[in-house]
């Protein structure tokens, strides 16, 4: 029986995802992605917003990453197409990148004056560092969500040889891993249910 003297909290309720709040989020990540937007995009909108769950992003993400354009940009256009059809789209991608394409010409006049100072080709290594930590971080956080099955971790181990440690293109290698992928877990799919 519940009881009748605990007080009733208010239920809380996320805002409304609408063009404005697509556009100042997406535009939060553009500013903040230095060396790459893909590890705030997940901060965002999985650790701080939670409008997709780790799994669901990652799903994104791997989609946006085999079609064509840059995955940022087709991450965006699919959450804001999903939340508000074409002006949530087009508000996120304007975001994205409206912002810091002008933050970035701003820099890049400013750069032009002063790349040959020893302090800037300094701080231009340590940022690349870095970038490359938080592209190393995100991906391991998204590994963590992902099925613990021998399939999984053979086409990451695959993926990762082909290549981070061979340079194969990524198109190629794609065009072998996706289908392969879909195969196994067709037949893992008809094991089960037979």
């Amino acid at each position: 029986m519940a009881d009748q003297s605990a007080p009733i909290l208010p239920a809380v309720v996320s805002p409304p995802i609408t063009p404005w709040s697509l556009f100042l989020t997406f535009a939060a990540m553009g500013l903040q992605g230095f060396g790459g937007v893909m590890p705030w995009a997940r901060r965002i909108l999985v650790e701080q917003r939670g409008w997709v769950d780790n799994r669901e992003f990652t799903e994104l993400f791997s989609l946006s990453q085999i079609l064509p354009g840059p995955n940022i940009c087709n991450l965006a256009s699919i959450l804001g197409y999903r939340w508000c059809g074409l002006r949530g789209a087009a508000a996120a991608l304007l975001g994205l990148l409206g912002p810091s394409a002008l933050v970035v010409l701003a820099i890049g006049v400013f750069y032009e004056h002063v790349q040959a100072h020893p302090a800037v080709a300094g701080a231009v290594r340590g940022m690349s560092s870095v970038a490359v930590g938080l592209v190393i971080a995100t991906g391991i956080k998204m590994a963590q969500t992902q099925p613990r099955t021998w399939r999984v971790a053979a086409l990451g181990l695959a993926s990762l040889v082909a290549v981070g440690l061979l340079h194969w293109p990524l198109l190629w290698v794609l065009s072998v891993l996706i289908p392969l992928a879909l195969a196994l877990e067709w037949l893992a799919s008809r094991k089960v249910t037979g």
